[in-house]
Formats: C-alpha cells, sequence, structure tokens
C-alpha cells in the first residue's frame, strides 16, 4: 500500500439538524450535507447536546442565518483531517467554543486563556479557510461558535475539542463545554475566592449556581443568591446559597441591602445576568477596599457599562471572563475527574432531558425560565 492511500479521505454525510431560518422562528428540522474535516479538523457524531441560554439570545436576535445553533456538546470522533495526531476514530470529545492552539501569545503567556488562533468565531464560519462546513441543497449553512452542535455530525477544528475518558457520561459532562465550568472557573481562577469571605451573586441559573458551588467549595462563609424568580431559592442551597433575594420583593435599591446583610459589601460579586445595569449594581454591591465584581453574561442590548468613577476609586474591581478562564485542552480534564469523583456537581443542573426532535420544547422552556440545562440526546 503506499503512503498517499494510507490515508483514508472522508466523504460527505447527509444528516438531520435542527435549523434557524428566521430569528426567535421554530428550528426546522433538515437535511444537511456535512463536509468532511478539512486539514487539523475532525467529524464528530454528537451523542448529546445541550442549550445554554446564548444560544437562546443568539437565536432570538441573530441576522445571520440560516444557521445551525448548539455548544455545548459531547460526542464521538467519525473522522479526521489531514495532519490530526490527537485525535482518532471512536475517540469520545466535548467540543469546546473557544480553542487553546498551545503557540499563539496568549496560550503561552499562562494569563489568559484568550486564544488568538482558535479565540470565539463569530462569522459563523471555520477558523481555518472562514468556509462553512454545512449545506442545504448545496446552499451554505452559517455555524455557530465553532461548533453548531444542533446536528446529528458536525465538524470542529480538533483545537476546539477535548479527548475524555471514555467511561465519562457524554449528557451530564456536556456541560462543562460552557455553563458549569464558567461558573466554577468565574469563582476560583478569576475571582479566587478564598475562605470566609462573603460572595453575592446576581441571576441563578446554570452559571450562577455553578458560581455558588465553586465558592462553597472554596468555603466562602456567606453566599447571596439574587434572582427574580423566587422558585429557584430551594434549588440554590443545595449549590450552597445561604441566603435568597428576589429582587423584585424590595422597595430600597438591592446594593444597600447587601451591604447591610453583609455589613458593609460582599467581598466578591458575580453578574451572571448578561446585564450591563446588573453589572452596575454587582459593583455597588460589593466591598470598598478590595470588592471585586466578576462578570460572566453576555448581553442582549446596551454592551456598555456605566458606573461612577467613585467606586473605583474607592479600591473596587470590576474583571471580565471568558469561560472563567479555563484552558480547555490544560483544564478540562482536571474538571471532569473532578465529576467522575464526585466533587462537582452537574447532575442537578439537568432539568430536562428530550429526544433532539423536542428542541423547540427546550428553547420554550429555557425562554420560560423552566429549566436550568436541558440536554437533547439524539437517537442511537
Amino acid at each position: 500500500m503506499s503512503s498517499s492511500s494510507s490515508y483514508e479521505q472522508p466523504q460527505v454525510i447527509t444528516c438531520k439538524a435542527a435549523v434557524a431560518w428566521r430569528a426567535g422562528e421554530p428550528l426546522v428540522m433538515e437535511e444537511v450535507e456535512v463536509s468532511p474535516p478539512q486539514p487539523l479538523e475532525i467529524r464528530i457524531k454528537v451523542v448529546c447536546t445541550s442549550l445554554c441560554r446564548s444560544d437562546l439570545s443568539a437565536w432570538e436576535s441573530q441576522s445571520l442565518l440560516p444557521r445551525i445553533f448548539g455548544h455545548e456538546a459531547a460526542g464521538i470522533v467519525e473522522s479526521i483531517g489531514e495532519g490530526v495526531t490527537e485525535f482518532e476514530k471512536g475517540d469520545h470529545v466535548l467540543a469546546v467554543f473557544t480553542g487553546e492552539c498551545g503557540s499563539c501569545r496568549h496560550c503561552i503567556s499562562g494569563k489568559s486563556n484568550m486564544c488568538q488562533v482558535l479565540g470565539m468565531e463569530r462569522r459563523g464560519l471555520m477558523h481555518s479557510d472562514q468556509k462553512t462546513r454545512f449545506f442545504i441543497k448545496g446552499k451554505p449553512v452559517y455555524h455557530y461558535c465553532a461548533v453548531s452542535s444542533f446536528s446529528e455530525y458536525t465538524v470542529v477544528h480538533s483545537g476546539c475539542a477535548v479527548k475524555v475518558h471514555p467511561l465519562a457520561p457524554l449528557h451530564k459532562i456536556c456541560l462543562l463545554s460552557c455553563g458549569a465550568a464558567a461558573g466554577l472557573g468565574a469563582a476560583w481562577n478569576v475571582a479566587d475566592v478564598q475562605r470566609g469571605s462573603s460572595v453575592v451573586i446576581f441571576g441563578l441559573g446554570t452559571v450562577g449556581l455553578s458560581v455558588a458551588q465553586g465558592a462553597k467549595l472554596r468555603g466562602a462563609a456567606q453566599i447571596i443568591g439574587v434572582d427574580i424568580n423566587s422558585s429557584k431559592a430551594e434549588q440554590a442551597k443545595i449549590f450552597g446559597v445561604t441566603d435568597f433575594i428576589n429582587s423584585n420583593d424590595i422597595s430600597e435599591p438591592i446594593h444597600q441591602v447587601i451591604k447591610r446583610m453583609t455589613g458593609g459589601g460582599a467581598d466578591f460579586s458575580f453578574e451572571c445576568v448578561g446585564d450591563t445595569g446588573v453589572a452596575t449594581t454587582a459593583l455597588q454591591s460589593c466591598s470598598d477596599g478590595w470588592g471585586m465584581t466578576v462578570t460572566l453574561g453576555v448581553p442582549k442590548v446596551k454592551p456598555e457599562v456605566s458606573a461612577h468613577y467613585g467606586l473605583f476609586l474607592s479600591g473596587k474591581s470590576l474583571k471580565g471572563t471568558l469561560f472563567g478562564g479555563w484552558k480547555p485542552k490544560s483544564d478540562l480534564p482536571s474538571l471532569i475527574e473532578k465529576y467522575m469523583n464526585k466533587e462537582i456537581m452537574l447532575d442537578e443542573l439537568v432539568t430536562h432531558d428530550l429526544a433532539f426532535d423536542d428542541i423547540n420544547e427546550a428553547f420554550e422552556l429555557m425562554r420560560e425560565g423552566k429549566c436550568l440545562r436541558c440536554v437533547l440526546h439524539m437517537s442511537k
């Protein structure tokens, strides 16, 4: 056999995908053609994918259509492109919305996970050649975050995938592709929450509850959760929230309530809503001198944060984070190991398990605030 024939060239696959044709309108199950992986890419058979709020927000507002959303996903490598040595057919993987090339300035800095080569992709195309791998009747369909997991098969750059232990349950660890990992990392990597500290979290969805879990595991003495949905209060206790406030039920400014509860302001404040007005409130709620606010949410409107400069003169700080500061390839395996060792909770974040065909029901559940994570299961 010649060396040129030792590499088996994958072919186009036709499969089912949930396609967004118009913003905010139900996704349509379509037959799509998925191109073979190009150099340094892999094609994944998606096993399960969970719905993240950023999928919902983008679906409601996007003009880049038609598009296949989805970015919290786990699956099995179906084929590999030329030059891929890290993966082989049959490997279990997580797909991630931000990659790790391992050689750019940020990857080698030891200070950042903002890869300059495989960072967050916003144009609906592949990193490598700025083209799409999805087609319907020969016409291109845009990607989302270079993952597009609302499809039975997808193509990702090998730098945006993480090999996982074959015994790790894919329908649980897919949450570590985004929301759960982002919250834990915000508490551990970005804020570095200390034992005995006070914490306030605005927004008790998957990300906020994961922040709470991270703070609890670090030994925070007081963890205040703020949300407009009182039905979240009981579940929040499981993740470590000690005090719950429904911000709609109080008449005075929320930051004054928090300052009174914490004796002058929280040591750490987290914005997990995706609202820049809440980011300002979070900053007002933390302590003078050392209080740190970490913002994790992605706002749909009014992206500018406004705050009186006196808040910063008083010693407060405001930090942002993407994916909780985790480098996906370097760090996600240890998080998966923590889950396998029952050191962190993921199962409790999954409120619904649905068939892939029921994806529009998952979108409605999230839009109505009736779920944390809906995990969608592909047919066997």
